[in-house]
């Protein structure tokens, strides 16, 4: 896939080869998420936004590689409509949003403060990107989900209904692990 390798030039551009993160850099676990979304069959704009998702920053780490204002220039490596997900995903005020997400499907924009309905197409992409980033983190970190583990099979299993079956198995294969490692 030609943005693939656009979208990797990017990231190295932007440093992500030396910027810490779980499991490594956060160049490393941006190619995890994207691989294991593929891995899941998740759509190509969708492995695109695995792979780019932290370029605005995100609420759970505050690093952004460019800022949110510069929307078309990542737009032209990625496309629009992976893209549109790297925003919606680097936007999410995680504390009011990701609760109520599987029945409101509501957004709450962190940068503008405004909310967003997502459409049936776009509520699953955006859950599916945002499991598979958490258990990345949590496979990387094991402490994270023996202080968090409660939180995040409360959270995912409010999501079933949205999550693709691929994702819902990687949940229970990667929640089953950590809990036999904490």
């Amino acid at each position: 896939m030609a943005f693939d390798s656009a979208a990797r030039a990017f990231l190295r551009e932007h440093g992500t080869e030396s910027i810490e993160h779980p499991g490594g850099t956060l160049y490393a676990h941006l190619g995890r998420v994207a691989e294991r979304l593929a891995a899941c069959g998740a759509a190509p704009y969708v492995q695109l936004a695995g792979l780019t998702h932290a370029a605005y920053s995100t609420d759970g780490f505050d690093l952004a590689l460019i800022a949110w204002t510069d929307r078309p220039l990542l737009r032209a490596v990625i496309g629009v409509e992976a893209e549109e997900l790297v925003y919606r995903y680097g936007a999410c005020d995680r504390d009011r949003t990701w609760p109520h997400l599987a029945e409101t499907s509501v957004v709450h924009d962190r940068f503008t403060g405004h909310d967003r309905t997502l459409g049936p197409g776009e509520v699953g992409p955006f859950v599916d990107l945002s499991i598979v980033n958490e258990l990345d983190v949590i496979e990387q970190n094991p402490a994270l989900y023996a202080k968090h583990g409660d939180y995040f099979r409360d959270l995912f299993a409010r999501w079933a209904p949205v999550t693709s079956p691929a994702v819902t198995a990687e949940v229970q294969r990667v929640l089953r692990a950590a809990a036999g490692n904490g």
